[in-house]
């Protein structure tokens, strides 16, 4: 089998790529028909981004606990249960606008507890990859789950889409796409069930004890390879990945364009943003110069698109910044995972995802000021100017700490503090 796929040859991972896959073809419809629930309900720019907030800030708020949830339990009990609650939520809401009942205040609720299972699912769903393939294959399971979910972010909206216009496009037709994505749940409780737990590799569970999230945050503290690589995706995440906004805000004021153009722009990205998942999933081990060149990469072609004078060739360079992007994503995910305890590894996660999704809610105020203020083309090159500056920054005071020359960070070869 091609490396590129290698981490396919093993059963349970194979099960787990395609349940995911079908689950995360439902969220990508889901997060489309609640968009426009929300729109429909209320007419609300303020209220679509109160929904998103609130669907967004468990992830910052419980991420510490599920590190240490797990840590504690069964990876793939937590998983399953966070997609039980999850599938029963969307089932919940989609039946409410199915009915007619549906209210804003009963979106914004089900959307804080959404995002509360997804808190909880995600570190596990993370850490449980090395559980299903040996480190050789953990890079390129990695790179495979970053694939999977863009491939879903080039299928998911397109079909909620065309279901949402061919059910009426009202309240209801969003209801019965939600309903779509509550079965799709099904598909990763399926996968989990027939796995063979003999063929994964065992992992000692935390005992219950004070001062856990505590030593997760020490364990990180004491490694600076793991900090260097937080505080890129950190800058990244704040400054640079914030395409949905900056987009729409460049087809929108710079090149005055439709809602049309502004879809088209986003599978654009997300074709490039595949690419650079299978490109990473090659890769049998990520380096810290991989992350940092893509980091410097992204945010340079992201300044390249703020500059590009017409529609049409800021189009072309969106899948440079695609692949530049998961190239960063994929392999600072697969470099954190493989160089972190096994003891330790769902806290280390948690606080991974919580540093780079964290910083979304500083960078987008930040960014949409700007625009305001200087014009939609600063908001990327501004945005990608800072990705570039806080990669540098941080890398700077990394070798200082560990006494390393910059050249050996650019090098063909990395020394042994590297590899820390």
């Amino acid at each position: 089998m091609s490396s590129t796929f290698s981490a396919l040859r093993v059963r349970n991972y194979r099960l787990f790529a395609a349940g995911a896959l079908v689950s995360n073809v439902g969220t990508w419809m889901q997060r489309v028909a609640q968009d426009w629930l929300v729109l429909e309900l209320s007419d609300s720019g303020q209220a679509l981004g109160i929904t998103t907030g609130l669907q967004f800030l468990p992830m910052v708020l419980f991420s510490p606990i599920a590190g240490v949830f797990a840590d504690r339990y069964s990876k793939r009990r937590v998983i399953a249960a966070a997609q039980i609650a999850m599938g029963v939520l969307a089932g919940i809401l989609g039946l409410l606008a199915v009915t007619g009942w549906v209210a804003t205040w009963h979106v914004y609720l089900i959307a804080f507890a959404f995002g509360t299972g997804a808190a909880f699912d995600t570190p596990s769903r993370q850490a449980f990859v090395n559980e299903m393939v040996s480190n050789d294959d953990l890079a390129n399971a990695v790179g495979l789950n970053s694939a999977s979910f863009n491939l879903a972010r080039m299928i998911g909206p397109a079909v909620a889409g065309l279901l949402i216009a061919a059910l009426g496009s009202g309240v209801s037709a969003t209801g019965w796409v939600i309903l779509v994505n509550a079965a799709s749940y099904a598909a990763v409780i399926v996968s989990l069930m027939r796995m063979r737990a003999d063929e994964l590799t065992p992992v000692d569970r935390l005992v219950r004890g004070r001062g856990q999230i505590r030593d997760g945050l020490r364990y990180v503290r004491g490694r600076p390879d793991i900090m260097l690589v937080m505080a890129i995706v950190f800058s990244a995440g704040t400054f640079g990945l914030n395409f949905q906004m900056t987009t729409a805000l460049m087809a929108t004021d710079v090149y005055d364009q439709g809602a049309g153009e502004y879809g088209l722009l986003g599978s654009i990205l997300a074709i490039g943003s595949l690419t650079g998942s299978l490109v990473a999933a090659r890769r049998a081990r990520p380096r810290q110069r991989m992350v940092i060149g893509a980091a410097l990469a992204f945010g340079a072609v992201t300044v390249l698109a703020g500059l590009m004078p017409s529609y049409a060739t800021f189009a072309l360079v969106l899948p440079l910044c695609g692949v530049t992007a998961l190239t960063l994503i994929t392999s600072a995910n697969a470099l954190v995972q493989m160089a972190t305890e096994t003891a330790v590894r769902g806290r280390v996660m948690a606080l991974y995802l919580a540093i780079f999704m964290g910083g979304t809610p500083l960078g987008s105020p930040l960014l949409g000021w700007i625009a305001e203020r200087y014009g939609a083309r600063w908001t990327l090159v501004g945005g990608g100017a800072l990705t570039v500056i806080g990669t540098l920054v941080a890398t700077a005071a990394f070798a200082r700490h560990q006494q390393i020359p910059l050249t050996v960070l650019r090098g063909e070869r990395v020394s042994a503090e590297l590899e820390t």
